[in-house]
């Protein structure tokens, strides 16, 4: 749907934009630093554009699943009207997230000439600088975090699931090409997003090089290639 890819493409768009300009000054200036408000700003930002193409991701997995799974009744059920409440809602759960988190981080308290090993703000490195007690930030991240990947997440395996049965019902090449064009593109993005972001915050224990170039993966060279891999898939 080209609403849903709009706003897609923004929000890659903004999400490598929160990070690479300044990322890109400090390399040019050769002066690692960033003051508070800038990293309280950006970090609100990140989660706000990264929550979004969560659950954008989610709403366009049901869009492909009703492509497919119900192509007759498609431009009835993905209305407009509900296309434009489903990407509102993804906007207001964003905001009210990435609000929650940044309130909580700054009624913390942080020890002077902290250093961050990353090039952006990240919710997890700062929480390991403060010298406040951070179990009510933990407890918020672990709660809220897992009710939201695990809706996300249920939509879009529910939905290729169920893409899955119905075209092995009747399998056929013709079948098979079809749901391939129709979900390839989005498939391709998921497995690149949700790799890289897995592979940051569930497998790694301290932030070190290799973290960094999976974290610029997802921040920088995943947002650029959504929309190639949209544009060549459509």
């Amino acid at each position: 749907h080209v609403n849903l890819l709009s706003h897609l493409a923004f929000s890659d768009i903004s999400l490598s934009s929160v990070t690479v300009p300044k990322m890109l000054i400090n390399m040019q200036t050769r002066q690692q630093s960033i003051s508070y408000v800038g990293c309280i700003s950006q970090l609100y930002f990140f989660i706000l554009f990264a929550g979004l193409d969560n659950f954008l991701l989610a709403v366009m997995a049901y869009d492909r699943y009703v492509a497919i799974c119900h192509p007759l009744h498609y431009t009835t059920i993905m209305r407009e009207g509900l296309c434009m409440l489903l990407v509102a809602g993804s906007w207001v759960l964003s905001s009210s997230v990435a609000l929650l988190h940044t309130l909580l981080l700054v009624q913390l308290s942080f020890c002077a000439d902290n250093v961050i090993i990353n090039y952006f703000c990240d919710l997890a490195a700062l929480l390991k600088l403060s010298c406040s007690d951070t179990f009510l930030n933990e407890l918020v991240i672990f709660t809220e975090g897992g009710m939201i990947s695990f809706l996300c997440i249920g939509v879009i395996l529910g939905s290729y699931i169920r893409i899955g049965t119905i075209i092995l019902r009747v399998p056929s090449t013709r079948r098979l090409y079809k749901a391939f064009s129709t979900c390839g593109s989005h498939l391709s993005v998921v497995s690149l997003y949700y790799g890289t972001v897995t592979g940051v915050y569930f497998f790694s224990s301290s932030w070190d090089s290799k973290d960094i170039i999976a974290s610029v993966m997802y921040m920088v060279v995943t947002p650029m290639l959504n929309p190639i891999i949209y544009s060549v898939r459509t």
